[in-house]
């Protein structure tokens, strides 16, 4: 595991090296990556400046879910994903390489590529989500505070394990990485809003089937002090760290079976 994580920082540490070979260009990269990223909050305020409350939530506490969604995602974005490489290495039959190297292929898929780009859209949803706590209006306890330090890593780990999904299905689908997107991105697309603003098989949809609810929704109802008008039991707000790991080995599985079906660009 460790020898592992070392080779991870090599591969990363001379990526991000190549990257800042040109500085100029990745600042410009970085900040119109986080400037574009608030063209979505801006829709969020433009909502707000119609409707005082959205189905009961204020707008700084749909910024809390925006803020944590965006900042998980970009996060589990640049660490896995890499679907148009991934794709591109399907159709041109390089995946095979992969096959005969001696460290996982999810590992050396996750450690090809590290877009320091999507860090403008992490640091956008970081000043999304210090406004919401500004406005928010929090009484703070230890409980809510272990569970704010516990809602970006777990969303990490939630996204991270829908684009690993996401990234088997192109095992199927080769060039399907348009298809893989709108599952990644639409899905991030509705956690930054709460779920019962959605009809009743769209909510069972994101909190039972691909639990993005989990992402934010559930522990935002806690750390706020809101009913949750869902009416499921109080514990469900409390789990999102055990769906996340869940969800890991679930994606874990079905990367390893499709790599194991997987023929070749020929086959």
């Amino acid at each position: 595991m460790a020898e592992s994580l070392v080779v991870y920082w090599r591969l990363a540490g001379a990526n991000i090296r190549a990257q800042m070979q040109y500085r100029v260009s990745f600042v410009i990269d970085v900040t119109a990556t986080f400037l574009i990223s608030f063209l979505d909050f801006l829709a969020v305020l433009i909502l707000f400046h119609n409707v005082p409350r959205l189905a009961g939530w204020s707008v700084h506490e749909v910024a809390f879910l925006y803020g944590t969604s965006a900042v998980a995602f970009a996060l589990a974005e640049l660490l896995v994903g890499h679907s148009e490489q991934l794709a591109l290495r399907l159709r041109t039959g390089t995946f095979d390489v992969l096959l005969a190297r001696p460290r996982g292929t999810l590992y050396q898929v996750a450690a090809s590529d590290l877009p320091l780009r999507r860090l403008g859209r992490a640091l956008q949803g970081a000043v999304v989500f210090v406004y919401a706590l500004a406005g928010a209006h929090i009484d703070w306890t230890a409980g809510r505070i272990a569970m704010l330090v516990a809602m970006v890593p777990t969303g990490i780990l939630l996204f991270a394990s829908m684009w690993i999904v996401a990234l088997c299905l192109l095992f199927w689908t080769v060039d399907g990485s348009e298809f893989s997107n709108a599952f990644t991105y639409g899905g991030q697309t509705m956690t930054q809003y709460p779920i019962d603003i959605y009809g009743q098989w769209l909510r069972r949809f994101l909190a039972y089937l691909v639990p993005t609810a989990f992402v934010c929704y559930f522990p935002a109802l806690y750390i706020l002090d809101k009913e949750d008008p869902l009416g499921l039991p109080r514990i469900v707000q409390f789990i999102a760290p055990f769906v996340a790991l869940a969800s890991a080995v679930v994606a874990g599985l079905l990367w390893r079976s499709a790599v194991r079906h997987y023929r070749g660009a020929g086959g």
